[in-house]
């Protein structure tokens, strides 16, 4: 009987376990389609400022305002501590460096820069090619304040 009762509680641990890991999983999984909807809309504002792309105010609007939904949204839960590109549940599959939870709330605080970039993007990209150009640069910046510092490069 006390074979069984052991038994038992290794049973249950290593479903927690593993339910845990899923979760971690699903959470990088999550931040991962998150991230592709910031370079989906990038991707179409960035092309217009390049000149890959026409201009259209219109559309320019959409993409600001849909980055500014994206940022704006409380997205937690998708970052799990434990989660990162040197945890064993991350690894090979995120590019997330330890730093992100190590130094919080500096995320936070680069985040909140985003935001603004991204606020003033959404109101002044479909007033013309020029102010597209120019919120570009900011919202770049404010990318570029988490990724520098809490993304691991491609391999």
């Amino acid at each position: 009987m006390k074979n069984f009762k052991y038994i038992m509680m290794l049973f249950i641990a290593s479903l927690a376990l593993n339910s845990q890991a899923a979760s971690i999983e699903k959470s990088i999984e999550a931040r991962q389609s998150y991230m592709n909807l910031f370079a989906f809309n990038l991707g179409i504002t960035g092309d217009m400022a390049k000149g890959k792309s026409e201009y259209n105010a219109e559309l320019a609007k959409i993409a600001a305002k849909n980055l500014l939904s994206l940022a704006k949204m409380n997205n937690t839960t998708m970052w799990p501590e434990g989660s990162s590109n040197q945890d064993e549940d991350g690894k090979g599959i995120t590019r997330a460096k330890p730093a992100l939870w190590s130094t919080y709330p500096e995320v936070i605080n680069k985040h909140e820069k985003l935001v603004t970039a991204l606020e003033r993007f959404s109101l002044l990209a479909s007033d013309g090619i020029e102010n597209l150009q120019k919120g570009m640069k900011s919202v770049g910046r404010g990318c570029g304040g988490c990724h520098k510092k809490f993304r691991a490069k491609n391999k």
